[in-house]
């Protein structure tokens, strides 16, 4: 059931007042972000104001946050212009198609939580990378710059900016300072009314009344706006293009995912509530199959439409609804006015959403750093900007996965130790002090026992003893993890003692080992008599397996007076202190 639904047991007029006012105000300040989402990505206008109807609408209706606002967003901007301009219009509806059905299916496996292994500096570099396409994408529109070209990389459209610098239009840069202006103001005077709106309909009417025919518009662009919804189209899905389009579609996906999910984290801090992030998935999911088939591009949670919303009184997901009909009814209404909305006042609306995204002072923060973080954030941030978020992203989480994985190996601590006579506690010190044993040798080992770090395991383990002791004792107690590479590894030295006529024996090992160990017959091959569950009664045991013939007798060794030599296990058990595992 949709937090939608399940609101309507406690819903009263007074709830539906609040998210009335909420959801105009949100449906007026998304009304002009879809117009200029729409024209960055490559697409007609009128094609980001459906994605804003029917997207908010079925985000908000089979969406796992209740104060989600749904629809297009300045972080799809690149991908989607690159997908126009290597694939068409049709292809991109089929890649929006797939890439919901992609987030259907990720929401009904349950891999919402995922999304949350995604390191922040990869996050931050992504995002401040789509920031600065955007705000350099809108140089053009601003200047009034004439027979641009798009390209989908970031030197040749920078390129063909400077080139062109020559057909700048005053009255398009007058118009664009004039929709900056009132967008910058308009907070300070009138923080309830939207200020992207002021700017936009102060710099249109200035345009219009001041220099008309003077900047390029929407309909001298693209042509006039329908004054309603598309209707039905299916686009023609061929396995050809299915193929082609998956790489495309995943983008799509994952970044919806990741923007979603953001927002709705952000809405939770801001109310104290909390989302259902597998069900937020597949209302994102239903949205992007059902958009495409009227016209519309890729949708996800707007963090700060749904900010808006919340700071606005919105009290459920009917607020989301609302704000859809309203962009609806402006479009039925208002369509021929929204035609001459010149594109030099689009731009500023696009510029400022960019320098809100960028995450400067966090991008600042982490930078500053220089830590491995810092080398992350950096190499996304420039792939973003000259690749693509394709790569970006894929980088991003290696760099970030192979920089984990030599974090965690050098984390495994391996100290050779013994028991001290005056006190029987097990200590590293005394081993480096040359005091040893010829026929047992104990070791703790702390940290995950994974590939990453089989190999100092092995080489700490075998390395440290220069003879071949009768007995192995492993304390691993503090070992949470153990992959099958670190398995292997131990059955290697196992069988290595085996072989020789040793013994291995294992104290204090998590349930996590346990099971691998058992599942890989490692269990079997030590023995089940050989496992202890505290250090003191590996040591017992052991005492009774020594070589007299050996044993020195003298106190020149840790183990001295062996055959004296006793563990209190009672006491063991109570305590976590001396012998223990």
């Amino acid at each position: 059931m949709s937090p939608l639904l399940r609101f309507f047991s406690n819903y009263s007029s007074h709830h539906f007042r609040k998210d009335l006012l909420a959801g105009i105000i949100v449906g007026v300040i998304a009304l002009p972000l879809g117009m200029a989402f729409a024209i960055a990505s490559g697409v007609k206008p009128e094609y980001g104001i459906y994605t804003t109807i029917i997207a908010g609408i079925l985000i908000s209706i089979f969406g796992g946050s209740k104060y989600q606002i749904g629809g297009p967003t300045g972080a799809f901007v690149p991908v989607l212009l690159g997908i126009v301009m290597a694939y068409g219009y049709e292809n991109l509806l089929i890649a929006g198609f797939m890439a919901g059905v992609l987030l259907l299916l990720m929401g009904a496996l349950k891999l919402g939580s995922l999304i949350k292994f995604i390191p922040r500096p990869v996050i931050i570099g992504f995002t401040s990378g789509i920031a600065v396409i955007i705000f350099t994408g809108q140089m053009a529109n601003f200047l009034g710059l004439s027979h641009i070209k798009q390209h989908e990389d970031f030197l040749s459209n920078m390129k063909e900016i400077f080139l062109h610098l020559d057909t700048i239009n005053l009255y398009s840069v007058t118009t664009a300072l004039i929709c900056f202006f009132f967008i910058i103001v308009t907070p300070k005077f009138l923080p309830k009314i939207p200020s992207p709106l002021i700017g936009l309909l102060v710099s249109s009417i200035i345009a219009a009344y001041f220099f008309p025919g003077q900047v390029a518009t929407i309909a001298s662009t693209f042509g006039e706006i329908p004054n309603s919804l598309p209707r039905f189209h299916m686009p023609q899905f061929t396995l050809e293009k299915i193929h082609l389009l998956l790489g495309p579609a995943f983008t799509i996906a994952v970044l919806g995912a990741i923007e979603s999910l953001l927002s709705a984290v952000v809405a939770d801090g801001m109310t104290g509530t909390k989302h259902n992030s597998n069900r937020e998935l597949m209302g994102q999911g239903v949205a992007n199959i059902i958009t495409p088939l009227f016209g519309g591009i890729a949708a996800t949670g707007a963090i700060a439409r749904t900010a808006t919303n919340i700071k606005n009184g919105a009290v459920s997901p009917m607020s989301g609804v609302i704000h859809g009909l309203a962009v609806l009814l402006v479009l039925v209404l208002l369509a021929p006015y929204a035609s001459a909305i010149p594109l030099a006042s689009m731009a500023p609306i696009l510029m400022v959403v960019a320098w809100n995204m960028s995450e400067r002072k966090e991008f600042s923060r982490v930078l500053l750093t220089k830590t491995s973080d810092s080398f992350i954030l950096f190499t996304t941030f420039i792939l973003t900007i000259f690749a693509n978020l394709t790569i970006a992203v894929e980088v991003g989480l290696l760099m970030s996965l192979i920089l984990f994985v030599r974090r965690m190996s050098t984390s495994l601590k391996i100290d050779q130790v013994l028991p001290d006579p005056t006190d029987k506690k097990v200590r590293p010190v005394i081993a480096e002090e040359g005091h040893d044993c010829p026929q047992i040798s104990l070791f703790t080992v702390e940290g995950p026992l994974f590939f990453g770090a089989a190999q100092l395991f092995e080489h700490s383990i075998m390395g440290a003893i220069h003879y071949r002791p009768n007995v192995l004792i492993l304390r691993l107690s503090k070992v949470p993890y153990m992959d099958t590479t670190g398995e292997a590894i131990l059955a290697s030295i196992v069988k290595d003692f085996h072989k020789h006529g040793g013994l291995v024996l294992i104290s204090g090992m998590q349930p996590q080992l346990m099971d691998v160990m058992k599942r890989t017959k490692l269990f079997d091959m030590i023995g089940a008599n050989h496992i202890f569950s505290h250090t003191g009664e590996a040591i017992d045991f052991a005492l009774t397996k020594l070589d007299k013939n050996k044993c020195l007798g003298c106190k020149q060794y840790a183990f001295y007076e062996c055959a004296e030599l006793s563990v209190d296990t009672k006491k063991e058990k109570k305590t976590d202190k001396g012998l223990l595992a």
